[in-house]
């Protein structure tokens, strides 16, 4: 199978909406979609699993956070555009 290379403003190998590990990329009221599992994260609810409270952003989880259903990590969020 031949394999596609994407690129657009974002660059080789990514596409609208993905967030990569760059705060830059997003707003603090943001909602950010685990591409894994399809978790969303609400910066108007928290996470409760992490223990994390309502009113904290995307971009200032700490490092360690990771979704709460498959343990995906912080760059396998994207962005959900309204």
């Amino acid at each position: 199978m031949k394999e596609t290379n994407i690129k657009n403003e974002f660059g080789s190998g990514s596409f609208e909406g993905s967030y990569g590990g760059d705060d830059a990329r997003i707003s603090d009221d943001d909602k950010m979609e685990c591409k894994i599992c399809w978790k969303v994260y609400d910066p108007t609810e928290g996470d409760d699993y992490w223990q994390i409270p309502a009113g904290t952003p995307f971009s200032q989880l700490p490092d360690h956070w990771r979704c709460p259903e498959c343990d995906g990590t912080k760059d396998q969020f994207m962005v959900i555009l309204s």
